[in-house]
Parts: C-alpha cells; structure tokens; sequence
C-alpha cells in the first residue's frame, strides 16, 4: 500500500472539515503499521478511505491510495469492487452492525467469496467453513449456519475477520477490532491477526486509541492528531523514546497494571490535567486495614453496620426456566465501604454487570441478603425502595443508549430532580447548569442533545444525571470502555474529584485491569458468576492467588514491545513469561 498526500474533507453548514491533512505513508508486503490517536484524530476515515468507503458520500476525497496496483480514489466501479474484499479487506469496529442479523454467519462469508470468485455455492461454503477453522471457531461446520446474535462478542469479531480473510487479501484494514473486548479477547484477537500476517504475508493497518494495543502487534506507528501526522517510526521508537510533545502525553496517560502506587497517585493527562488515584486517604489508615480485612470475610465477624454503606451475602441472579436457568451471580459477598472504590473485574459473561444493577437495586436478587446502611434492601418492594433511590446511582457502559436522544442533555440531568418533587422549575435549571459546569461541560449546553457530543462528552452527561439527587453510592458499569486513553484519564479523573469532594461510595466495574487498579481501593475478580479472588488491589495485583487472575493480568496489553512478543510466544506455549 501506498498513500500520498491523503485529504478528506466533509461539507458542514459554515463550509469544511478537514478530517485528514495531507497524510503520506506506505506499508509493505506482511508489515504492519499502527495509527493512534485520540478520538476525532482522523484515524478512522483513513481506514475508510482506503477502500474508497467515503465514495458518495459528500465527502472531498484528494491523493492516492494505491492498493497492490489499484488506486481506491480514483478506481472505476468495476475496480473498486476488485479491491473491496479481494486486494484489502476491513475489520469493522462493531461486528455486531457490520453483520447482517437475518443471515447466518457461514452464509454471509460465502457470498464474499462468491463475489470475488464466481465459484459454485458448495465452494463458498467450503472456503466459509475453512475460515471460520482458521480463525479458531469451534465445531466451524456446525456455528456456521448460527446467526450473529448467537455468537459472543469475541466470536462475532473472529467471524469477521474470517469473512476478511476469504479471498486472501493482500491489505487487511482492522479499525479498532478489539474495542470493548475483555483483555482476554482482546489477546487471542491480536495473537490471531499477528498469526494471520506471518502466514499470509499479507500487509496490516491497525488503528486504535489503545497504545498497548499496538505495542506487541505492529512493527512501525503513525501518531496522529487534528488529521495531521504527529510522530511517525517503529514501534520501539515511539512508544519507547517518543520525541514529540502529545506522544508523550499519549503514552503517559495510559493506564498501567503494574504501576506501583506512588505512580498512580502523580500521574499527568494529556493537557496537563492529573490523574490521582482516587481511594487512598479517604479513610484513616487503622479503618482502612481493619476493612479490607473485614472485606474477605463478610459475614458480619467485620466492623459494625454503620462502617459499611452496603453489603451483600449470597447474592444470586438467576435468568431463565428451571429448565434453561443461568446462574449469572452465584453467591456473591462483598462490602463496601463509606467514600471507598471496589474494582469488578472479569471477563464478558462472568456476572460483573449484572451484579452492579443488583447493588442499586435496579435487578432484584434471587436470593442471598443485600443491606444498605443496615437495612436489608434485597427484597423491598418499589414503593419501600423509592425514598433510597436518591441514594443509589448508576452510570451505564453506554451512554448513547442511556440519553434519550429527542431530550436535551438538561432535561436528562434534570429528570431525577423532577421525579423528586418540592422543586420549581428555575431551581432545577440552576442545578443542572451547576452540574454541566462541576462535570466539566459549559451550562449554556442545557439544550443541546446527545448526537451534539463526543463519547466523553456523553459519558460526563451521564456521571451529572447520577450525580443529581446527591447519592451516596454509584456503580459505574464500563465507564470508559469505549473511550481513548486521554479521554479515559479525564474520566478517572473527574470521578476521583467527585468522590473526594462529596465523599461517594463507588463500585467500578470494568474489563480494563489496568483503569481498575488506577482508581481502587479493593478489588474483587469474578468468574463465571462466582468471586475467585478478592482483597486490597495492591495485593491482588502484585501477589495474585488464583490462576484465572495470574491469567487476566497475563493478558493486560503492554507498552514495551519485547515483553509483549514474550507474552504473545508464552500464550502460544512456545516460551515462559512471569506476569
């Protein structure tokens, strides 16, 4: 691939956006090259415009982007349909959307074929099945006749991949293919494209916000920014020695699994902005080992009810018949301390989100005992529970889906205060506007609506909305999953300001070991609906006692490029790394 002097410009109502600014860059035969950035860096359009995906759209397209002999820019129909999933192929961010629901997996994977080769339906179902094997589906000829929504997440993204793969693209585009993905995923998805170049010899374009991500699976990166290139160099260059400004802010601002605690607490954003950690002197020393002490034990052998804010014996969750029931939380016990964070962690499907809504009562347990200040909560009726509503908050993983998207944000925010009563309408307003302003949004947004922000933008709407009726306790479901690492740190943040100010309870929860260690006091790992670990997050973290938590923090991505080769060869069974 070759790309010179790429320019993408989408109209807007006061004229232009410049998304990408003259970029210039090549890749060669089985090499792969990293494009990081933050969000609205241009990352993504060049991915797409490199299989001429900006084609009808009103968009300004300028440059060359040549693909094995074929420009995408200036390339006739004919041409463009040779290079899409023939010459280069695409890893979408979100398999979900880029598969169709009503087709089975297999199915849509042979149609690619036939498009591009013009065999027989039984040959695309061969080459199909033959794929979906190469990428680690199991039982390939059976899962191949599944529909998308019958797949795990990870799986969805391997069976794209394999549609990727079925004419043997000389260029694979992956736009951040392992967004959202447990650090466990999230490995064997770049173990599997690091596989798949060696084999193929074909070229790579990752892009990604995540500078771990790159570290063990590129060999050179292109740093981006305002659609301009920042840094460009191997991978060892820049993450190791970045010589420019923003790389180093980029690189500094990632999270860390390994980072003593004396790092955590002085660590800087991009823009100058700190990321303390959040639960170290919030309560007295004493208190504090007396509690995390008290926390692997909570059966009431602890302090006191009035040390806790809210505990949990036996939680259960259950889903389906008895004939088809899923034990999504099975016996779970946790406390949590007044102004302290307990970190969740584990895989996709181990329960952590499902126990997060139970904490706030926004699921009713199956059984076990849920106490909030004392008081047994697992089993109020709403009406019983409505006055601790107030006092029990949640932040969700998305909040595109969280807004209403036909409210304005300040009509969001303001819901909890309406629903609340005893307050006229220009003393709400003035909350809210008070709100925008201490999550760091202008209060003259009130009226704007959800599609008018960035992710993080977004997802600050959504701390204000919890923040509202002042609680005392807030479960953050996979806050900052989604969001790039400077972004990510803000967050952190903002939530670590919050709770030293107001002296919040929270309950993070999160796939990202790394953020968990950063902003936790405690940390409790889970596993097929069952805890398997808990205790101080120092101890957890640097003294693990069960496999699967040696395993997640075996899989937590890196920034040295050698020991990420080293753990992607021990994954593989072909060398030993100590986590």
């Amino acid at each position: 691939m070759e790309v010179r002097d790429l320019v993408v410009e989408f109209p807007t109502g006061e004229g232009a956006v410049r998304a990408v600014d003259g970029l210039s860059f090549t890749i060669g035969a089985g090499r792969a090259l990293g494009i990081v950035g933050e969000s609205g860096s241009g990352k993504s359009t060049v991915a797409f415009g490199l299989l001429g995906l900006h084609r009808d759209t009103g968009a300004r397209v300028a440059g060359s982007a040549t693909v094995a002999g074929v420009d995408a820019l200036a390339a006739d129909g004919d041409d463009l349909r040779r290079l899409r999933g023939g010459l280069a192929a695409m890893v979408f961010q979100d398999p979900l959307s880029a598969l169709d629901p009503y087709y089975a997996i297999g199915d849509q994977i042979a149609e690619v074929y036939q498009v591009h080769h013009k065999g027989t339906r039984r040959e695309a179902r061969t080459r199909a099945v033959e794929v979906l094997d190469r990428v680690g589906i199991p039982d390939a000829a059976r899962r191949s006749r599944a529909r998308p929504h019958e797949f795990s997440g990870g799986m969805r993204q391997r069976a794209v991949i394999a549609m990727a793969l079925a004419c043997r693209p000389r260029l694979l585009v992956a736009d951040e293919p392992t967004t959202a993905l447990d650090v466990t995923v999230q490995a064997q998805i770049l173990d599997l494209l690091h596989e798949l170049r060696a084999e193929t010899g074909a070229g790579l374009l990752l892009v990604t916000h995540d500078l771990g991500v790159v570290a063990g699976t590129v060999d050179d990166v292109l740093v981006m920014r305002d659609g301009r290139a920042v840094e460009r160099g191997t991978v060892r260059e820049v993450l190791g020695a970045p010589r420019e400004a923003y790389t180093r802010e980029l690189v500094s601002a990632v999270p860390r699994a390994d980072a003593p605690a004396a790092n955590r607490a002085g660590t800087t954003a991009p823009g100058g902005e700190p990321t303390a950690r959040t639960g170290q002197a919030r309560r007295a020393e004493a208190a504090a080992s007396e509690a995390s002490e008290a926390s692997e034990a909570p059966d009431g052998s602890g302090p006191d009810a009035c040390e806790w804010l809210l505990e949990a014996v036996g939680l259960r969750r259950e889903f389906g018949s008895r004939r088809g029931l899923v034990h999504a939380v099975d016996g779970v016990s946790l406390s949590i301390g007044r102004g302290e964070t307990l970190g969740v962690v584990g895989e996709s499907g181990s329960g952590k989100t499902t126990l997060g809504r139970m904490l706030v009562r926004l699921l009713e347990p199956s059984g076990g005992s849920l106490r909030y200040g004392g008081q047994e909560i697992g089993h109020l009726s709403e009406r019983r529970l409505r006055p601790l509503r107030r006092e029990l908050q949640m932040v969700f993983q998305d909040p595109v889906s969280s807004l209403n998207p036909r409210r304005s944000i300040g009509e969001s925010i303001a819901d909890p205060l309406r629903s609340a009563g005893g307050l006229d309408d220009r003393t709400v307003r003035a909350r809210v506007r008070e709100l925008l302003d201490r999550v760091g949004l202008d209060p003259a947004w009130y009226d704007r609506y959800p599609h008018e922000f960035s992710g993080g933008q977004r997802q600050r709407v959504g701390i204000a909305r919890a923040l509202a009726p002042r609680p005392k306790l807030i479960v953050c479901d996979e806050p900052v999953s989604a969001l790039d690492v400077t972004t990510q740190a803000h967050i952190v943040e903002l939530l670590g300001e919050l709770q030293r100010e107001l002296g919040l309870s929270l309950v993070f929860v999160a796939h990202d070991l790394a953020v968990v260690r950063q902003v936790s006091d405690r940390v409790l790992v889970m596993r097929a609906g069952r805890v398997v670990e808990q205790g101080p997050a120092e101890r957890v973290y640097e003294a693990p006692e069960h496999a699967y938590t040696k395993g997640l923090l075996a899989a937590v991505p890196v920034l040295d490029p050698e020991e990420s080769t080293a753990r992607r060869l021990a994954r593989a069974g072909k060398t030993p790394v100590t986590p």
